[in-house]
């Protein structure tokens, strides 16, 4: 950052501890000032028009987010996320992907063990019980090198990433200039956790949950729902930051993206909620739980009505495609690196060139099977149909058999050809109706370009 820049996110900071609500204007546009590259020109001028119309569900939920949420961890959340990880690190990003011609991930996701306390059905990481972790030398390591390549945010998955919870506020606390974020079951987040939590002020989690009690203690075990519940219970009432993530799948899709369920999240504090389509992925991945096409379509069209009515920032890892212009993984915006050091394009993806244990980070990205993902994005010109598994099968298979990349299955390696065997189906149903979206998203957006030009 110039000087100009050090002194607008400086003042951005101080603003939000004295009237953010008022100050909102001066906040944006110190964030254009620090916005060097202007990378993110059309999200503060989006940000703007929302948050400074005063009946807008966006200037409702940041009110929200000011009065609920200690101020000290939304400072925190907007130094590391926003400056560091969005503003200053993408710039950074950028220039390390033209320097050494391979991806440059924003955002890195790694397991620091294979551990669980729950079995939940069709989940792969059930299988794979304690057998490996990565060390807090080895976490730290790819911390210290990510940030040399601009990489500021840090996710934490797993197993249940909360078994490793010591090393991961160790962490937390000597990389504050990061910001971290990890998926947890909430089964080991006791008040001691939160306590530390609002300590570190970097680290937020988002709670596992397949919508109603009954749903999700159907995958995740008897009584989990309301372990759940309480968990949240306790973040609320420490005003720590929070979201919720949900698989959705054949049997609880409906109720996930129900108005019920939704709206229930909110008053229990959840900021922001992340959807994922269940994946059938290791040696007892049910098929059967995938999601029908009709389903994925009603989902892709719920999330943007709850973006427009609610007062929660929802994501959906797949059917938000068209804007990220496609698959983000292979290193394009993220990757994983498992409990054993397995470096993996995707967290569903479970193939790999290197160990993270055996190469830099650097080395890692600069793989065969992390170069067919640069040479081959986007796997399909329709961006709702993004995943190389999920949507377009032969681009996994030519990607892994061409790469030479080895199965990283913990329990039993899987042919690639027997993984993409268990989605070719649900590609082929969700081809037209994914080509039907994408041709209507296409004539709202000529529509609403007539009626400016007028």
């Amino acid at each position: 950052m110039n000087k100009v820049q050090r002194r607008s996110a400086s003042l951005l900071l101080r603003y939000i501890a004295q009237e953010p609500i008022k100050r909102l204007p001066a906040m944006l546009s110190l964030a254009e000032k620090i916005d060097r590259s202007r990378q993110y020109k059309r999200h503060i001028a989006l940000f703007r028009e929302l948050l400074l119309d005063p009946d807008s569900v966006w200037r409702g939920f940041a009110e929200r987010l000011f009065e609920e949420v200690d101020a000290r961890l939304i400072r925190k959340m907007v130094e590391c996320f926003i400056i560091n990880a969005s503003l200053e690190g993408s710039a950074r990003n950028k220039e390390a992907e033209e320097k050494y011609n391979c991806n440059i991930p924003w955002a890195i996701l790694m397991d620091p063990t294979s551990a669980c306390n729950l079995r939940c059905v069709g989940c792969w990481a059930a299988e794979y019980g304690g057998k490996n972790n990565l060390s807090y030398e080895t976490l730290d390591s790819i911390v210290r090198q990510g940030k040399e390549l601009g990489v500021h945010f840090y996710i934490f998955s797993g197993g249940e990433p909360l078994v490793r919870k010591a090393d991961i506020i160790r962490l937390c606390k000597a990389h504050a200039d990061c910001y971290f974020f990890a998926f947890t079951n909430g089964t080991m987040v006791d008040e001691d956790f939160c306590g530390e939590l609002l300590d570190a002020g970097n680290f937020a989690l988002a709670f596992s949950i397949e919508g109603d009690e009954a749903s999700t203690d159907m995958r995740r075990g008897k009584g989990t729902y309301r372990q759940v519940i309480a968990a949240m219970e306790r973040m609320k009432e420490r005003r720590l930051l929070f979201g919720y993530s949900t698989c959705y799948h054949r049997y609880n899709t409906e109720s996930v993206g129900s108005d019920e369920f939704v709206d229930d999240m909110i008053a229990r504090g959840c900021r922001f909620a992340w959807n994922f389509t269940y994946m059938p992925v290791g040696r007892n991945a049910k098929p059967e739980l995938l999601a029908t096409a009709e389903q994925r379509a009603w989902m892709y069209k719920r999330v943007r009505e709850i973006r427009d009515t609610k007062p929660i920032f929802t994501m959906d890892f797949w059917n938000d495609g068209e804007y990220t212009e496609g698959c983000i993984a292979g290193g394009r915006r993220y990757l994983h690196i498992n409990a054993a050091g397995e470096v993996e394009p995707c967290a569903f993806i479970h193939y790999s060139n290197v160990n993270i244990h055996e190469v830099t980070l650097l080395s890692a990205l600069q793989s065969p099977l992390f170069m067919a993902y640069r040479k081959g994005a986007p796997f399909n010109h329709n961006h709702l149909r993004p995943c190389p598994l999920l949507d377009n099968p032969s681009a996994l298979k030519r990607m892994v058999k061409e790469s030479g990349a080895r199965s990283t299955d913990l329990e039993a390696p899987e042919n690639v050809d027997d993984l993409c065997a268990k989605t070719a189906g649900a590609a082929e149903n969700w081809a037209p109706a994914a080509d039907k979206l994408w041709e209507e998203r296409y004539e709202l957006e000529e529509a609403e370009l007539r009626e400016m030009s007028r």
